[in-house]
């Protein structure tokens, strides 16, 4: 079973006057990357946060955003009446050495500096932390499950591929041995007219024919890379979602793919080559967004 690096869950808590709001965003990436977004006051249990966040989702940039909706009527912000006092004072004093007076504005124009306005400290006490903690852990099981859902959307097309690869796979017998036919065609041609010259060594000749089929056989490739495929599907089953597997088996279909067209030298076997790398190419772009 694999997952998608892509995600998205929610959850919401409370505790005494506050309504908690919850979003866990994910994407795909090489390494663990977390952003919090999250109040001030719950800060200092970042580090918690981290590995609540990090034991189930493990990779790919992850994203948490803690929302505060205050359900009590009271405010906890306060004017800060001397810094206020200060302002109005050094604004008034300027006006007048000015030799002009002071606006009805300056009062909401004073309200909109610095420290004007300040929040009531607030401290997370444990019962608090609790409520987060448990809301934490829910928006991430929500994001995991949410995984788990597009992981059997990758899974689907992963294995149409790996499929298309196959049934390409089995028309290059028939194709090679009309290759192979052709070679030999071509080196009793060349033997013919070599006589004419001379009669070659059979020792000699026999050791470059050796040599040169030897070179141009893809019969280990074909085998190999059937092994590949189903060892792509055999991973694709296992109960972790193993992206990081599934690229280094792709990279191993994509040498034998290589190494059969190259030795092949063959248009109508270049020809199915192109159609497997289409499909490899396909196979690597779902496997960036595999957990």
């Amino acid at each position: 079973m694999i997952k998608s690096m892509t995600g998205y869950g929610k959850s919401q808590g409370q505790f005494a006057d506050k309504g908690l709001s919850l979003e866990v965003k994910t994407l795909n990436g090489k390494y663990l990357d977390i952003h919090l977004k999250v109040p001030a006051i719950y800060k200092t249990r970042e580090q918690e946060i981290r590995s609540l966040l990090g034991q189930q989702l493990k990779r790919g940039k992850v994203e948490l955003i803690i929302t505060i909706n205050s359900l009590d009527k009271t405010s906890n912000y306060a004017l800060n009446k001397g810094l206020m006092e200060k302002y109005y004072q050094e604004l008034t004093d300027f006006a007048r050495e000015q030799g002009t007076t002071v606006s009805g504005d300056l009062i909401p124009a004073i309200l909109r500096l610095p420290d004007i306005v300040q929040q009531d400290e607030q401290t997370l006490d444990d019962e608090e932390w609790q409520e987060v903690s448990a809301a934490i852990r829910v928006a991430v099981e929500d994001c995991d499950a949410y995984r788990e859902k597009e992981g059997r959307h990758l899974e689907d097309d992963l294995k149409l591929r790996i499929r298309n690869i196959s049934a390409l796979l089995k028309k290059i017998p028939d194709l090679d041995a009309s290759r192979k036919e052709n070679i030999k065609q071509k080196l009793l041609n060349a033997l013919e007219k070599a006589r004419e010259v001379a009669e070659p060594d059979p020792n000699r000749f026999e050791q470059e024919l050796l040599y040169y089929l030897e070179k141009l056989d893809i019969n280990e490739e074909l085998v190999r890379l059937e092994q590949h495929l189903s060892y792509f599907n055999d991973t694709l089953e296992e109960p972790e979602s193993a992206g990081k597997k599934l690229g280094f088996i792709a990279q191993e279909i994509g040498r034998e793919i290589n190494t059969i067209g190259s030795k092949a030298n063959d248009a109508p076997i270049q020809k199915i080559v192109v159609q497997m790398k289409d499909e490899l190419e396909k196979i690597k772009e779902q496997i960036m967004n595999v957990l």
